[in-house]
């Protein structure tokens, strides 16, 4: 099969042939590849960001935001079969260390992350188990909803710690509109009545926040701290939901966010620098998010066959992956950037 394989940090991943991937174990899935997402972490994955984190060998292939139909199954896989429709959660867990037991699967000890530190989807097939597959309503095709693997669940992840804390007429700020951000303001109208601030550089990413619903948006030109502030008489926001992490947003989120408030880190990057006097004196929270568990896919699955939260996408063949790599690095995709095999 064809697949995109890194080889060597910060230079370009090459398109080549290996064997496809085969069902060896009672529980594994193979899934044929109906969409892979390209997400900013595989631009952080070539340049070498994950390289300590993930302890992954190379040559091995990209893509942690897939979705297909199911080719092959395990001996003792049951609840799906050859040819359903499937998005993948992006953990493979165990099913039997603590987390798991817990239902936070998303920190299973024993769990392997394709695109991560495995083989992932940037490919004709993918390996996974059947622990991480949801099959799809069949109103959903797999290339629509690939990118909500990842982007989507950890917005929703994200949101719905959020939207359980927030009230009617209360505000909540979200800074970052583009792959994930997007995801987040349609998740937040579906799960909360609180009135939606989103803050971002890109006029275009402005206006689909708006047409998906936030109530106010605001342009990042260097008066964003004092558009929100104003917007909030003065308090800040009881939540600030940060899908950026880096080049000066989180300095900006903490002055946009009030006393007793909540500051969920999605975006990563950036350094959280705050005097431990300031989260004293005004009990403000920080509250970091990484993906979410199976239940949370499986939960967004549900809003987007019910047409409550969709994926504004940008499609590419798989043999187009560095146009694309290339086109989310200069932010040149509104919503997310998809690759098709």
């Amino acid at each position: 099969m064809k697949a995109v394989r890194l080889s060597k940090y910060n230079t370009t991943p090459e398109l080549v042939e290996v064997p496809d991937p085969e069902a060896t174990s009672p529980l594994d899935v193979v899934v044929r590849i109906g969409g892979a997402g390209v997400c900013r972490t595989d631009l952080h994955i070539i340049e070498g960001q994950w390289q300590e984190k993930s302890g992954v060998e190379l040559p091995y292939t990209l893509g942690h935001e897939n979705a297909g139909w199911v080719h092959q199954v395990g001996s003792a896989v049951t609840g799906v079969a050859v040819g359903d429709p499937v998005i993948l959660h992006p953990l493979a867990t165990c099913g039997l260390c603590r987390a798991c037991r817990d239902g936070d699967d998303v920190h299973c000890v024993q769990s392997t992350f394709p695109g991560i530190d495995t083989d992932g989807g940037y490919a004709e097939l993918l390996k996974t188990n059947v622990r991480a597959v949801v099959k799809l309503d069949a109103s959903l095709q797999p290339a629509g909803v690939a990118a909500l693997a990842d982007a989507g669940l950890t917005a929703y992840h994200a949101v719905r710690k959020a939207a359980k804390l927030l009230r009617p007429g209360e505000k909540v700020v979200v800074i970052g509109a583009g792959g994930l951000g997007h995801i987040g303001v349609q998740v937040l109208r579906a799960l909360s009545s609180a009135e939606i601030i989103v803050v971002d550089r890109s006029p275009d990413a402005l206006a689909l926040a708006e047409e998906l619903g936030a109530e106010h948006i605001v342009r990042a030109d260097g008066t964003q701290v004092h558009a929100v502030l104003d917007l909030t008489g003065g308090h800040g926001a009881e939540a600030v939901i940060d899908f950026v992490g880096e080049g000066g947003a989180v300095q900006d989120g903490v002055s946009m966010l009030r006393r007793a408030g909540n500051y969920y880190v999605v975006g990563y990057g950036g350094t959280l620098q705050v005097p431990t006097i300031d989260m004293v004196t005004a009990e403000i929270n920080f509250v970091g998010n990484l993906v979410g568990s199976y239940n949370d896919l499986a939960e967004l699955m549900v809003l987007a066959a019910q047409g409550k939260v969709a994926l504004h996408t940008t499609t590419y063949p798989l043999g187009e992956f560095a146009e694309a790599l290339e086109d989310l690095d200069q932010g040149n995709v509104r919503g997310r950037a998809i690759l098709v095999p």
